[in-house]
């Protein structure tokens, strides 16, 4: 009985991950608007691309911060390293083929991500934290030293991308790029959903919630963290590559602070650990900025603060938390 115990845990662990992947009509809510955004807004369909760019960007932080627990404020290092290395393909190189151009803004953000991950992430708590703001700051102030090459706070001008799979070209209403960037987000949150409910996503779970007991039971702990931490990286440059193809234009803000203090907010507003929270903290943000910078272009950043205050007091596991939360309500009242 004692051999056959350890073939059982494993059974239910694996039952456990089947029913968590198993997709939930609920589910399908977000891609349906987006969807539905294409037709109903079809005026709005720039402001649409850069929702979901953030979305993609939240997303990538959510892997790290969410579900890995590390803390960081250096995350727009690789969305600034994809947006210029896909600007820099096309505007140095002449290389406007938009999906290689993704692939390789991917691929340079996972390497920076790669290399300063297996050095910081070997600290932790306000360690980790000031490190990983001094990366980023370490980046912008060399982007602003080569403006030669990133253009420096002019910006880099020049990218032009060849039309997506040479036949959909971009048009002034952003169609073809509002639906490149959904198609973008879709397969990589699937990618992203895959992760965090297979075993390794189940690993860098129990490293987040105690991470000294993952050590003793033998939990390579460290290699696993920089994984995720690469693979969060590249999704991140995706975005920023993704920023600079519809755009056009890449400047130094891709690396600044600022950026990395957004996504950040924008993944507190939705709620950490739960990849959808993406979704409404980019959408509620982003709308909540467009419309209060209209209202009062000088003091629209006090009405964001107030709703992250509130949400931070009254709603801790953020809007998607709270409308969980609501739904439950509701459902008990009928019953």
């Amino acid at each position: 009985m004692a051999a056959s115990e350890p073939a059982v845990g494993t059974d239910a662990a694996a039952g456990f991950l089947l029913q968590r992947h198993r997709w939930h009509p609920a589910e399908a809510l977000p891609w349906l608007i987006a969807i539905a955004a294409f037709f109903v807004f079809p005026g709005h369909l720039a402001l649409g691309t850069q929702v979901l760019i953030w979305i993609l960007f939240a997303l990538s932080l959510d892997l790290v911060l969410g579900y890995a627990g590390i803390v960081t404020l250096g995350h727009a290092a690789f969305f600034g390293t994809g947006a210029y290395a896909a600007g820099l393909l096309s505007a140095k190189l002449g290389w406007g083929e938009p999906l290689t151009g993704l692939a390789f803004a991917g691929v340079c953000a996972a390497v920076v991500g790669l290399v300063s991950g297996w050095i910081l992430l070997r600290y932790r708590g306000l360690t980790l934290l000031m490190l990983t703001l001094a990366t980023t700051i370490m980046l912008y102030e060399l982007g602003n030293a080569r403006a030669d090459i990133t253009g420096g706070f002019d910006g880099l001008t020049g990218i032009a991308i060849t039309p997506l799979l040479g036949a959909f070209q971009y048009d002034l209403y952003g169609r073809t790029n509002y639906l490149y960037a959904l198609a973008v987000l879709f397969t990589l949150f699937l990618a992203a959903r895959r992760i965090v409910y297979s075993p390794f996503g189940q690993a860098i779970i129990g490293i987040r919630e105690n991470v000294r007991r993952m050590s003793a039971i033998g939990s390579p702990v460290h290699r696993r963290l920089v994984t995720i931490y690469t693979v969060s990286a590249a999704i991140a440059g995706i975005a920023g590559g993704l920023y600079a193809q519809s755009n056009s234009f890449v400047t130094l803000g891709a690396l600044s602070f600022e950026r990395s203090a957004t996504v950040l907010i924008i993944l507190i507003l939705g709620g950490t650990g739960r990849l959808y929270g993406a979704f409404i903290g980019a959408v509620v943000f982003l709308l909540l900025e467009d419309h209060l910078a209209k209202l009062s272009p000088a003091f629209w950043e006090f009405g964001v603060g107030l709703v992250l205050v509130l949400t931070v007091l009254f709603a801790r596991r953020g809007l998607l938390g709270l409308f969980e939360d609501s739904g439950r309500s509701i459902a008990r009242l009928w019953r």
